[in-house]
């Protein structure tokens, strides 16, 4: 059942793949207004995932590996190895904003490429999205892992709250193909932060996985902020 639903999503997805502009890519919006990283990531990770589950298929691994080399040529990863939200009208990188959340998509996305053709390549890639993400300032600040809203004189709205657990999800599929060690030390720096910074005295996790919080803008607390550090509790076990 769930197989099948899964396949229908990705067939109505699909239909919003369109090569007459910028040579590829899936639609953000039924009105075919913008291309970005969140929906190829989604696209390409459902595609590899229907083909590693499908016995005999070609036609989703010929949608997953076209849409990997599309995403990987197409601009959005920029020259620091990082994730930038999407296209101008020119096809060109727009330089939005850099999200945990799209990081760890692409990530992700990778990984269900690699397991789907053992390509190497597909692999060293990903790593890179990795390796960007937990070296960069842009997404790892003093050793923690920030989204970009996360600052004392800002906060994130509601999706946004949610994004660092889905990066270190898929950060650990990662390691789990890798075996890579340093995977794991970044996911025990973010849980020992979480548990012993981010933690109120109700055990409640915040959205600033550092425990910042400042009067105008204090560190929020809602399911989604614990949705969101329960990701990164788990991904250290």
């Amino acid at each position: 059942r769930y197989l099948s639903e899964a396949t229908t999503i990705a067939n109505y997805v699909n239909g919003f793949w369109d090569t007459s502009t910028c040579g590829g890519g899936v639609w953000w919006d039924r009105e075919k207004t913008y291309k970005n990283a969140v929906t190829i990531g989604l696209y390409v990770r459902l595609a590899a995932g229907l083909h590693n589950r499908i016995a005999g298929d070609t036609t989703w691994l010929n949608r997953a590996t076209t849409g990997w080399n599309w995403f990987t040529g197409s601009g959005l990863i920029n020259s620091s190895g990082l994730v930038n939200d999407g296209l101008t009208g020119g096809c060109a990188n727009n330089g939005g904003t850099v999200y945990t959340y799209n990081q760890g998509l692409a990530i992700g996305a990778g990984v269900e490429v690699y397991r789907a053709t053992g390509n190497s390549a597909v692999l060293a890639t990903t790593q890179r999205l990795a390796g960007a993400a937990m070296t960069s300032t842009t997404l790892t600040r003093n050793g923690i892992l920030t989204e970009s809203c996360d600052g004392t004189s800002s906060t994130c709205d509601d999706n946004g709250k949610e994004f660092k657990g889905i990066f270190m999800r898929y950060l650990m599929d990662l390691a789990d193909v890798t075996g890579q060690a340093s995977y794991r030390t970044y996911a025990r720096t973010q849980a020992d932060s979480i548990w012993n910074a981010d933690r109120d005295s109700l055990n409640r996790l915040g959205e600033r996985w550092n425990g910042a919080s400042s009067t105008a803008y204090p560190n929020m607390r809602d399911w989604r902020t614990q949705a969101s550090a329960l990701g990164g509790l788990l991904s250290a076990t």
